[in-house]
C-alpha cells in the first residue's frame, strides 16, 4: 500500500546547518528505502512565504498569497513510499530526521484508476 509521510515542523525550528544535516539524512533513508523497494519520491518544500493557495468559488479562482491555515508548524515536506501495512509505515516515519523536531503525519493514499504512474 502507498503512504505519504506528511513533515510538519515549525520553519525557524533547525539552523540552516541542520537543515542541511537533515537533507544529507533524509537522502540516505530514501536510499534504503529505494533498495528495499519501498521508495516512490520524497522532496523538502520552500518556505510558507513562497505558497499560494487557491480556492473556487462561484466558478472563479480565488488566488491568496500563503498557507491555507496559520499554523504552529507548517508542511515542509513529504516521503511517498509503498508499506506493507500502518506499522511497517509508522517503523519508516520514526527514521524520518524531520520528526524529531516536527510531526510525521502518515496518510494511505488512495489509488484512482487512470492516473498515470511513472
Amino acid at each position: 500500500m502507498k503512504y505519504v509521510l506528511l513533515i510538519y515542523l515549525e520553519e525557524h525550528a533547525l539552523s540552516e546547518t541542520e537543515r542541511e544535516h537533515c537533507y544529507l539524512e533524509s537522502a540516505v533513508l530514501a536510499q534504503q528505502l529505494n533498495s528495499n523497494g519501498q521508495y516512490l519520491a520524497t522532496a523538502p518544500l520552500h518556505s510558507v512565504a513562497t505558497a499560494t493557495s487557491v480556492r473556487v468559488r462561484n466558478g472563479k479562482p480565488l488566488v491568496t498569497d500563503g498557507p491555507f491555515a496559520e499554523t504552529r508548524e507548517q508542511l515542509g515536506g513529504f516521503f511517498l513510499i509503498n508499506a506493507q501495512d500502518l506499522d511497517e509505515a509508522i517503523n519508516i516515519a520514526a527514521q524520518i530526521p524531520g520528526a524529531r523536531v516536527g510531526t510525521v503525519e502518515i496518510r494511505p493514499v488512495i489509488e484512482v484508476a487512470g492516473i498515470p504512474e511513472n
